[in-house]
């Protein structure tokens, strides 16, 4: 290795990491790093990862404002100590939010700055994924609804077609999950596939392909501004999708419909591998694969969700930490999705026997891993020491159902199941809570302090009673004597589902392709000017609305 000549504090610095043999250089300066041209240029983009011959690439700028030499002296120095076996990475030393915690941070891991590396790794970064799923996004939303149609129609048939193969791909993930041991039970059962749920997928897509025909550049408004001057609102797909899932391969149909998608399938256990893997590689099938992208680890992730200039939102699929940890992650790009699916089932003094067991069986029994599923049971006080209660109690008890007491059903009893650490609990699994309340509307008052806004039911048999509860309930989901169950994209008619968000902003509940959706302007004229419409100007202003197009509604 030829000795550097020390010119600058970079070259010293540089020449000493050497000759110490050290791991790590970090090099500080008033910029994040090394940028592909001078930072605040137009197009300047940061380069995370610098390798060995990338110089033809940069274009440089001036010295740096602080020191004797420019970043071309810096990468100079930092290209020659990684020559010497020492990592370089440059980084932001003057930014007042970074500047404490720069250095810790590199060593950490995370991603700071620029890092010089002799090895280029096979595939794109997530950044060019991020710019290819831009531009492949704006290319499908152009499609005619037909060729789109067209497209979704062959992925029903792919999940028809290869269900022998996704299935034994799913058997091994299963075996290889069992085997480990790690993986908690409901996360195994969202994990599990099987032929019904294959066939719902299918049908869930056709359903969507046929609606797709009519969703993207639906004209939902028209306005004559003026003469010869009007005015259409459209939808349009919101754009990049960053959909991120944790053991649930099914999401990967449920979601490629009608954007460019980049999707992830991370592991909850860092040192395990990713579960889902082989199913998750099966159903991507090599002739989709220029649709959307796949990125596997917790690293890429997040620099995903740095990436605000390039994906417009988030959808989080899995547990209620997942979505915490994604909500947190997130730089300035929205999260759609719930943190918790803490659903209630209110019994009212007026329920029908008939109804109540089997509305409580389906929404706790059926799937409790779901987020739909029932975890806190509230009954009316009058109906305590009733054959209906009982019967609630035997139900449970055949169905294996763990049973914890609220503070105030708890006080009722002499001899109580163990009363509940917390009344905001998600148990995912058969277990409940059940709480005692004097009145519905104690019920609604309990459900918003210690719900999760995702689906809350009212059982009763009166409909002044229930209409209450349906209107005063301020949760994204409300039903009158139907499972909690039934909050579901598929179950609701909207096709595949790609979420459930609780939030207030956009789609909230069950997310289809219209919660996927937003609009754009379309303004053609003549010749106008708004100067033409002032006081003495010669047009006047119309404001008149048009009828629509016919919509298609085969």
């Amino acid at each position: 290795l030829q000795v550097i000549s020390v010119k600058d504090n970079d070259s010293l610095a540089a020449r000493l990491a050497v000759e110490m043999k050290t791991d790590l250089l970090i090099v500080l300066s008033d910029v994040e790093g090394l940028f592909d041209s001078p930072p605040g240029s137009d197009d300047a983009k940061l380069i995370d990862i610098f390798y060995p011959g990338d110089q033809q690439s940069v274009t440089f700028g001036t010295k740096s404002r602080v020191g004797m030499g420019g970043m071309e002296a810096k990468v100079k120095a930092a290209l020659w100590a990684l020559q010497g076996g020492t990592s370089v990475v440059i980084a932001n030393g003057t930014h007042p939010k970074i500047s404490g915690h720069v250095i810790t941070d590199i060593v950490e891991g995370k991603k700071v700055g620029t890092f010089f590396s002799e090895v280029k790794p096979a595939g794109p970064t997530v950044e060019q994924q991020g710019e290819m799923a831009r531009a492949g996004g704006r290319t499908l939303a152009a499609l005619q609804p037909e060729k789109r149609a067209e497209i979704i129609y062959r992925l029903a048939e792919l999940l028809t077609d290869q269900r022998e193969e996704i299935l034994l791909a799913n058997k091994k993930d299963l075996e290889e999950a069992e085997n480990k041991g790690r993986l908690a039970l409901p996360l195994l059962k969202r994990l599990s596939l099987s032929t019904s749920k294959l066939n719902s997928l299918a049908i869930g897509l056709r359903q969507i392909a046929a609606s797709s025909q009519d969703s993207v550049g639906r004209v939902i408004r028209r306005t004559r501004i003026a003469k010869d001057l009007d005015l259409e609102q459209v939808t349009v797909p919101i754009g990049v999708l960053l959909v991120i899932f944790e053991s649930r391969p099914d999401c990967l149909p449920q979601v490629f419909w009608k954007e460019r998608f980049i999707m992830s399938d991370i592991p909850l256990d860092r040192k395990d591998p990713k579960p889902g893997t082989n199913t998750k590689i099966t159903i991507h099938h090599p002739s989709v694969t220029e649709v959307f992208s796949l990125v596997n680890t917790r690293e890429e992730v997040e620099d995903l969700c740095r990436l605000d200039k390039l994906i417009d939102l988030i959808i989080p699929r899995g547990s209620s930490q997942l979505v915490r940890n994604i909500q947190k992650a997130a730089k300035g790009i929205p999260v759609m999705g719930h943190s918790e699916g803490i659903c209630h089932v209110y019994v009212d003094t007026d329920a029908s026997v008939e109804k109540v067991t089997r509305i409580i069986r389906d929404s706790k029994c059926e799937y409790p891993a779901a987020c739909n599923a029932l975890e806190t049971l509230l009954i009316h006080r009058d109906l305590l020491r009733t054959p209906l209660f009982d019967q609630i109690i035997d139900m449970l008890r055949v169905e294996q159902v763990k049973i914890h007491a609220g503070p105030k059903f708890a006080s009722y009893l002499t001899f109580s199941p163990s009363e509940v650490k917390s009344l905001r609990t998600e148990y995912g699994d058969l277990e409940c809570c059940i709480e005692v309340v004097d009145s519905v509307q104690e019920a609604v008052e309990h459900i918003h302090k210690y719900g999760s806004s995702h689906t809350d039911v009212i059982i009763t048999e009166n409909e002044k009673m229930a209409e209450f509860f349906l209107q005063h309930v301020d949760s994204a989901c409300v039903f009158w004597n139907a499972s909690t169950r039934f909050s579901d994209g598929y179950r609701f008619g909207l096709g595949a589902e790609v979420g459930i968000s609780t939030s207030r902003i956009h789609a909230r509940g069950p997310v289809g392709i219209e919660g996927l959706l937003t609009t754009k302007w379309l303004l053609r004229g003549d010749n106008h000017v708004v100067s033409d419409f002032s006081e003495h100007g010669s047009m006047k202003y119309l404001h008149e609305s048009l009828p629509l197009p016919q919509r298609n509604t085969n």
